[in-house]
């Protein structure tokens, strides 16, 4: 880790952990699995950034959870979901989907494509409250909402067709063409969590490229900008 611009803190790509098998190839920015970082273990709700790459055909089978709010951000490629509450779709790119595992539930993600590989970000939110009923939720966000602006697709009241998180989180999405220009300036009492998915994207003197993502303090003004293209996620947190 390196400090960043203006007391904000870069979590470097190379610095993550890593869980490497034969269909499966996935890097932790917050301790996950094998990898324990005291010093990553997430910030404020947001628990667990998994950036994913999944073979053809292979995938998770059917595993349970509780209480987190679990979010499939889909990045290449397409991801079919099934789950205990009798939910099967195919998660494509443009598209946001949530599970709030609550009480307990069960899913698989499997890579839907024979041929290709898919690409995905799962992260993980704790809940403001434990025992909640579990529920599934999911919908598309055409690209020209997200093109060089801030689209918001996740938060606790689900407003602007967002889908709805059980915890006191904004979680937009934007794609930067080469040479667009992007603002957000965060409440004095909220913080920020911005992710490359895709793509480099510069924010004063540094240089962030995918996997890398900075928490980013209280009150600060974000002045991004992109030479060459990017897709990134940001959480504004409490």
């Amino acid at each position: 880790m390196t400090q960043g611009t203006v007391s904000n803190l870069i979590h470097d790509r190379n610095a993550r952990g890593r869980t490497k098998i034969g269909w499966l190839d996935s890097y932790h920015t917050f301790s996950f699995g094998n990898f324990y970082d005291p010093g990553r273990m997430g910030f404020r709700a947001l628990r667990v950034i998994n950036d994913d790459r999944v073979a053809p055909g292979a995938g998770f089978p059917m595993h349970s959870h509780r209480d987190m709010e679990i979010l499939t951000y889909v990045i290449e490629g397409a991801l079919e979901h099934k789950d205990s509450l009798g939910n099967g779709a195919i998660i494509k790119p443009g598209e946001a989907q949530v599970m709030s595992a609550g009480t307990g539930i069960t899913h698989s993600e499997f890579n839907s494509s024979g041929t290709d590989p898919v690409h995905f970000l799962q992260i993980w939110i704790l809940p403001d409250e434990q025992g909640l009923k579990p529920r599934y939720e999911q919908r598309d966000f055409p690209l020209e909402e997200k093109q060089g602006q801030w689209r918001l697709i996740g938060a606790k009241d689900g407003r602007s067709g967002a889908v709805t998180i059980h915890q006191n989180v904004d979680l937009y999405v934007s794609i930067l063409a080469a040479g667009d220009r992007l603002f957000y300036t965060l409440q004095p009492e909220r913080y920020g969590w911005l992710q490359v998915a895709k793509g480099m994207v510069v924010w004063g003197d540094q240089t962030l490229r995918e996997g890398d993502g900075v928490a980013i303090a209280a009150g600060e003004q974000l002045d991004l900008s992109s030479d060459t293209g990017a897709e990134l996620l940001l959480f504004d947190l409490a």
